[in-house]
């Protein structure tokens, strides 16, 4: 488990990690959007929106979408 500050103040130092699309599913679901309604405003399949979900999850090093959203929004990249 990682501590949410501790995994934005390590994210901070650079680039984002973030591919485009992978910050638009981040953007989209900041507003608690399902992945639904991602995958329609965005026309991607529910898979595809899962999918960027998971590695935006990954490449902050966080547990969920809210804590992704949360911490890639401190550096910057959304």
């Amino acid at each position: 488990m990682v501590d949410p500050s501790l995994a934005a103040a390590t994210l901070a130092g650079g680039p984002s990690p973030l591919t485009g699309r992978e910050r638009d599913v981040l953007v989209a679901a900041r507003n608690g959007a399902t992945i639904a309604e991602i995958a329609r405003n965005l026309f991607l399949s529910e898979g595809t929106v899962r999918n960027y979900l998971s590695a935006a999850i990954a490449k902050t090093e966080t547990r969920n979408r809210v804590e992704a959203v949360r911490v890639a929004d401190e550096p910057g990249w959304l």
